[in-house]
């Protein structure tokens, strides 16, 4: 088993050496960054600062579906007929609306290792726990995207005519197939401009997460330029690198769009 596992290793450190788009054969710090302050190993900030990118990245696309979904569910019980549902989705998307970004972070940082915290002393484990930023960085991020994504996916919800909720139940639908095959795909066609816009602001938004410890772009670059004092030339990197991941975003969002208006015609 120990050999299987050295091998898999094996594989793995080769297949990053060579498709690291930072700091592997042909990646971009290697290729231009040798000599200067970007240089991949121990003479520059490449690596920091690629390894930055990535969990920028991972942090963004991890939130991304938890805060649709949350989105979904809110928005379904804004439109919802038990009044005790609307007006919870509405004190929810009014105070995570409302709060700044930064606020949302620190207490669910540190807000939630408080009570959990509690709740241990209060079965007597008395040890300190310490809640892994990457998590409670999704979780806030998760928090106030579904707030507004609730409110993208509710105004799409009242464009969809009501005669299509209707035209399932004269199939003989239940409202969950109703929802799930006539109303959600065009919900999704509407919404989505709206929630590509989201997507760009959760990408930038990852950058409030440095302040609880996570080694994202912004965190590496601010060490890197501590450390360096070339604060104007790695914060120009960070610029840069954040504006190559929107591009980037930009053409994946416009294939969606794309996707979307074929489908849409194909109907």
């Amino acid at each position: 088993m120990g050999g299987l596992s050295s091998a898999f290793g094996s594989i793995w450190a080769t297949f990053l050496d060579l498709f690291d788009p930072f700091c592997g054969r042909f990646g971009i710090f290697t290729l231009f960054g040798d000599g200067s302050l970007l240089a991949c190993g121990v003479d520059g900030w490449g690596d920091e600062i690629g390894f930055g990118v990535k969990i920028t990245m991972a942090l963004a696309l991890a939130t991304l579906p938890l805060g649709l979904i949350i989105g979904f569910l809110v928005a379904l019980a804004a439109q919802s007929e038990e009044k005790s549902l609307r007006l919870s989705a509405g004190v929810y998307t009014t105070i995570f609306r409302g709060l700044p970004e930064l606020l949302t972070i620190f207490i669910i940082y540190y807000g939630l290792q408080m009570l959990i915290q509690t709740v241990l002393a209060a079965i007597g484990f008395e040890q300190r726990i310490e809640i892994n930023a990457f998590l409670a960085g999704m979780a806030a991020l998760a928090i106030v995207n579904s707030a507004y994504s609730s409110e993208v996916m509710l105004s799409a919800f009242r464009a969809i005519p009501k005669g299509q909720y209707e035209a399932g139940a004269a199939l003989g639908l239940s409202r969950t197939k109703t929802m799930l095959l006539i109303v959600l795909p065009q919900l999704i066609r509407i919404a989505l401009p709206g929630l590509n816009n989201l997507w760009m602001i959760l990408l930038k938004d990852t950058s409030y997460i440095s302040v609880i410890g996570l080694s994202e772009i912004m965190r590496q670059t601010g060490v890197a330029a501590r450390n360096t004092k070339e604060a104007f030339f790695f914060y120009s990197i960070a610029c840069g690198l954040y504006l190559l991941l929107a591009m980037l975003s930009s053409f994946g969002l416009s294939f969606i769009d794309r996707w979307a208006k074929r489908s849409e015609v194909g109907r």
